[in-house]
């Protein structure tokens, strides 16, 4: 669908700027992709808990701020559809079909694209082919890529542990999962950091990890093994050719990206803060009370899409009309002062956080994420004893685009 040219983007329109003729907030760009966190800050002063925005494209939405908003939405799928086809925006028109929000927004023959028996159905697949693929050795697959990974810097006392590390252990892991070639690991990777990352190459990328996994399909149906996609030819809700493949590229971008993230933000965290280090060596500090802390503080999605209003309500003292779009803010929920008025208390022990999503859509696959961090920090300072950061903390940045704030490098070195 292209949009009409007599029928330009506008801001939602029970939106209060539609009326002050001010302009909303974009989340994307240049602000947006060094410092995230501020607009958020910015938006809940202006706006309360739910403010008015513009993703890329000038796509028009509503941004959750408010932990307690979030929690609704999430919650209520009935008020808060995941069904991309009543967004008004779409199907009146004004979405391009070309938008690099497609492949993030878009509706999908997939679970997390449908709501109810649709949704059950789909997701019991899902849920089954992980269950399946974890017992058939997650950590041992880590272990031994983790070990694989290190083995390439471990004699040159240096290493950038985002891109020799963090970036690609969870997508090797995930080839022996689905039942990849080892060999496609890297290559589905940056697809999948393109997808994210939105831009003119989000499609292009999008529609290369549905190639490579339209093939691994084709290619198990007729030699089927112990892996997911497996698990999801031979499941008992039949899913459909389609519907196959979907579920092979949500599992594939969302694990990814979510986990490679994570990971690298806990790896800072722990590099940053020798205590941290210290307790971890030690055994005074568990690796998942880390995770805890970061999933508080630093969400691997900064921003989940989307829902869709199922009819007009109010939200956040907000009027959102029928077919509105909304972005929940899983980070800035995360650090409302309505729930967290001091960010600096320690969250150690809660996990009531945003991270993983929440309702009938929260992430099933999260304790297979979990297991791919524990293994890769474990591994990686047993190995490298001595392991330090190689530059000031201060001089470590980030990235971010629309859904995801993604640390650049970490520089570190060790005893060879």
């Amino acid at each position: 669908m292209n949009a009409s040219p007599d029928r330009p983007l506008q801001p939602p329109s029970g939106c209060p700027v539609a009326h002050h003729g001010s302009e909303p907030a974009r989340l994307y760009g240049p602000e947006a992709a060094t410092d995230p966190g501020s607009i958020y800050e910015r938006l809940r002063e202006e706006h309360g808990s739910v403010a008015p925005v513009l993703l890329e494209g000038d796509v028009p939405a509503w941004l959750v701020l408010g932990y307690r908003d979030n929690r609704r939405v999430l919650d209520n799928p009935r008020q808060f559809s995941r069904d991309a086809r009543i967004w008004r925006d779409w199907a009146e028109g004004r979405i391009e079909e070309t938008s690099p929000l497609i492949p993030m927004l878009g509706w999908r023959p997939d679970c997390v694209s449908q709501d109810g028996e649709p949704h059950r159905r789909l997701r019991a697949a899902v849920t089954d082919g992980l269950q399946a693929a974890a017992a058939r050795g997650v950590r041992r697959h880590a272990t031994h890529f983790a070990n694989k990974q290190i083995d390439a810097f471990a004699g040159a006392g240096r290493a950038d542990l985002v891109q020799d590390y963090a970036e690609y252990l969870p997508m090797l892991v995930l080839t022996r999962i689905l039942g990849l070639p080892e060999a496609e690991g890297r290559d589905l990777a940056e697809s999948c950091a393109r997808v994210l990352k939105g831009g003119e190459d989000a499609l292009v990328h999008d529609a290369r990890i549905k190639e490579i996994l339209g093939r691994l399909a084709e290619r198990k149906r007729t030699e089927p093994g112990g892996d997911f996609t497996t698990a999801l030819l031979e499941h008992p809700a039949g899913l459909d050719e389609d519907e196959v493949v979907s579920h092979l590229r949500l599992v594939l971008i969302a694990a990814h990206t979510t986990t490679s993230n994570l990971l690298a933000r806990v790896l800072q965290l722990i590099l940053t803060d020798t205590t941290r280090l210290t307790g971890l060596i030690g055994g005074q500090l568990t690796i998942s009370a880390v995770m805890e802390e970061v999933m508080w503080n630093s969400p691997p999605l900064a921003v989940l899409p989307g829902r869709f209003a199922a009819g007009d309500l109010e939200l956040g003292g907000h009027r959102i009309q029928e077919g509105d779009l909304l972005v929940l803010g899983l980070a800035a929920g995360n650090a409302d002062p309505e729930i967290r008025p001091d960010t600096g208390v320690s969250v150690q022990g809660n996990q009531a956080h945003l991270a993983f999503s929440s309702g009938p859509h929260e992430c099933p696959g999260q304790s297979i994420g979990q297991s791919v961090i524990e293994i890769a920090v474990d591994v990686l300072l047993h190995r490298l004893p001595g392991l330090a950061l190689a530059v000031p903390p201060e001089e470590l940045g980030s990235t971010a685009s629309t859904w995801e704030s993604r640390l650049d490098s970490l520089p570190v070195e060790f005893p060879v």
